[in-house]
Parts: structure tokens; sequence; C-alpha cells
């Protein structure tokens, strides 16, 4: 909103509005915006929590200091949504097609989180929201999104091809002002519609998939797009559902993942960027940066709250929404075969636990006794039954998601 009013303003030559047309400056402001919002009324929504009762109840699991959270208030992911939707508001292009996916990925999954939370506390019922509605309510954001990025025409993509490459009807070459700076002069830089991604840790690192369903039936790429963005949404909001077990885990974890993916869509929003890294430069992504600034402030500002020990849990409303926020970002930027590495702390929370189930059901179908991988799942909680300290464990999980965020960084010349 304060975007459409300094613009308006720096056509009448007020005085620092023209600041408003850096992203540089907008992001910086997105960041502490959300920091201070969390920071500042995060203590207070903790107290209003309190005050209605809302707290954890614990299952007793036989882990170290477990009981002592009970009561806990939990539905704190209200602080990082409202931390997030406030700055993006401010401070991004509100008509901008990123911006506007990513508001409704934010709200949509919030709103299934706040649901399960609202029924394991009021309805006192601990399964909360049921999980086949959960899963509908998550292809249905993924639908939504699929559906955006593939026909939208605003959401394309500009990238290198020799000078020699012959343009399909879908393709076009670009101004000349992409050209003039290029490093390399014997390419071009085309603008495409379609649906190419980023291959990590290879020299030819794009992939489009109309290529998996052939020419024959190319136009209708939908079909394969559509459902990968639909199971990329539901196994990164699960890994960070099952991710926040301990406090700080989630949030902390997070914060790393968005700086990473922060510095992936600043260099493929800028041409100049692109050009050097020679990687796909996508129009109107730089709003992205707006976005993402807010989130690692959210969540950063959330740990001032939630790190060990926590005064207040995120919940499902967080949880869900920002495993969705991370999953639609990374492919918004054409990022998402990094999901993976970025994400890696995720992905080996679900592992753990997708393990020992199918482990413990064969060994008691094979021996007639359930045997066990790990002393408990999800993986954190293994290492606590081992009597290692909660806030070592948080840690170090932070130091592991550090390393994958900068191996992530780095795929950006490494091929």
């Amino acid at each position: 909103m304060l975007y459409y009013l300094f613009d308006y303003l720096d056509k009448y030559d007020f005085p620092g509005a023209g600041l408003f047309h850096f992203i540089s400056f907008r992001a910086s402001m997105a960041l502490l915006t959300s920091l201070v919002i969390s920071i500042v009324f995060g203590g207070k929504i903790i107290r209003f929590l309190q005050r209605l009762q809302i707290g954890e109840t614990i299952r007793d699991l036989g882990l170290a200091g477990q009981n002592e959270k009970a009561g806990t208030p939990t539905m704190g992911g209200l602080i990082i949504l409202g931390s997030i939707l406030i700055p993006t508001l401010l401070f991004a292009k509100l008509h901008n097609v990123y911006v506007i996916t990513m508001l409704i990925v934010t709200v949509w999954l919030g709103f299934i989180g706040f649901l399960d939370d609202y029924i394991k506390v009021f309805r006192k019922n601990k399964e909360g929201l049921k999980g086949k509605f959960k899963v509908v309510g998550q292809i249905g954001v993924g639908l939504i999104v699929g559906c955006i990025l593939y026909f939208n025409e605003d959401v394309k993509v500009h990238k290198q091809v020799p000078v020699n490459y012959k343009l399909t009807s879908e393709e076009k070459i670009v101004t000349k002002d992409h050209m003039d700076f290029a490093k390399d002069k014997g390419h071009m830089w085309i603008e495409t519609k379609d649906m190419t991604t980023t291959v990590p840790f290879l020299k030819s690192n794009e992939f489009n998939y109309n290529w998996l369903v052939g020419d024959f039936v190319k136009s209708y790429g939908w079909i394969i797009f559509i459902p990968i963005v639909i199971f990329i949404v539901i196994a990164v909001s699960n890994g960070a559902n099952i991710t926040d077990g301990l406090d700080g885990l989630a949030a902390g974890t997070s914060s790393f993942i968005g700086i990473a993916l922060a510095i992936l869509a600043y260099v493929s929003s800028n041409v100049r960027f692109a050009d050097y890294l020679d990687v796909m430069y996508i129009p109107h992504a730089e709003e992205l940066v707006i976005f993402i600034s807010a989130f690692i402030g959210a969540c950063a500002g959330f740990l001032w709250y939630n790190s060990y020990p926590a005064q207040v849990f995120m919940g499902d409303t967080g949880s869900l929404a920002i495993g969705g926020i991370i999953a639609v970002f990374a492919i918004s930027i054409r990022k998402e075969l990094l999901i993976p590495v970025l994400c890696g702390v995720f992905l080996i929370e679900v592992l753990s636990v997708t393990l020992q189930v199918s482990y413990f059901k064969y060994t008691k179908k094979k021996y007639g006794e359930g045997r066990r991988i790990f002393l408990m799942s999800p993986l954190h909680h293994h290492y606590q039954k081992k009597g290692i300290h909660e806030a070592k464990i948080v840690a170090r999980f932070w130091l592991v998601s550090i390393l994958l965020a900068v191996i992530t960084i780095v795929t950006l010349k490494v091929r």
C-alpha cells in the first residue's frame, strides 16, 4: 500500500519518495517491520492466548523436560502470519502475480493450521483436524498455485540461447537492453512462457516439464506440472509440521531457508546477476524478495519467544503455512529441485518417521513383534532419548540447516 502512495508522491518530487522504487530499501523495511511486529506485539498475543487458556496438551512420551511444557500457549503461528502479511501489504506491489500467489498460500494454509489447532484446544480433540481434510486443503492450494503459475500470462522467464537458436511459436527475442551488457555475445535472450525449471549441479541446467508429455501434447503440460506442485506443497508443509517438535527448531531452520531463498530470488529477478551467473531471469519476481524478507523477519522475531525455554508454540497455524510458503516460493523462482538440499532438515525428519513406521510394520508382520530403527521418531526425539539436551539438538540442527543453505547458494556457480 505504501508503495503506491510514495510512487504517487514521487511524481511530485516528494523528498525520499523515490526510495520505494528500490527493492533493497523495501526489502529492508519489510524485514525490520516484521521483526518489530513479531517482537513488540508477540508478547501481547501470548498474554491474550494465556487469558483464553489456549495451552498445549502434552502427551507423555517419556522425554526430558516434556511435562514442563504443558500449558504453554499454542497457536503462536498467528504472530508469524501477522508479521508476514502486514509488511507485505505495506511494501510490496499488490498487483504482482507472485505476491498475490504467496498471500493466497499464507492465508490458506494458515487457516487450515488454525482449524487444526482450534479443534485440539477448544474441542479437546488431540487428533485435531482429520488428516484427509488437511490433505484436501493442501491439494486445493496446490491446485490454485499450479494453475496460476502455469496459465497466468505474467509468469514467464527470460533465458540465454545461442544466436542461431530456432524460436518456437511460444518464444520471442526480448529487448536489446538485455543484450547490451551480456557477457557472452554469442548468445541472445529469449522470453518463453513454458514451465522451465533449474536442475542443480548440471551445466545444461534447465528442464522443461512439457518435455515429460512430449511434443504431441505439450500444450497439456499442466497435467504433469500441477500434480508436481501439489506433491511439493504437501511434502514440504508436512515436513515443516513434523520438524516443529522442539523449541525454536522449525522457526530457526525456516529462517535460514528463507535467507537462501531471498538470495536466489534476488539474483533470478535481476537481469545483470542472471546474466553473470548464467541463470534464468524471471521478470516481476523481484517483489518476492519483499515477501521473503518479511518471512525471515517473522521467523527470526518469533524465536524471541519460541527459543528454549519456549513461551509459545507456533502450532499447525504456523508450521503448515511456513512449509507451504517455502514450497511455493521455491517453485515460483524455478528452484524446486533444490528443495531436497535446502530443506534437508525437513526431509530427514520426514524420512525418519516414514522409515520408523514402515520398518515397525514390516517386522511386526514378519516376526510378530515390531522393531524400531530409532529410539523414537521424528529424529529430534531420537536424540532426546539419547540424553542430549533439547537446546543442543536445536543448535546442531540449525548448523546443519546453515550448511545446507550455503550449499544451495553455491549451486549457482557449481555446475
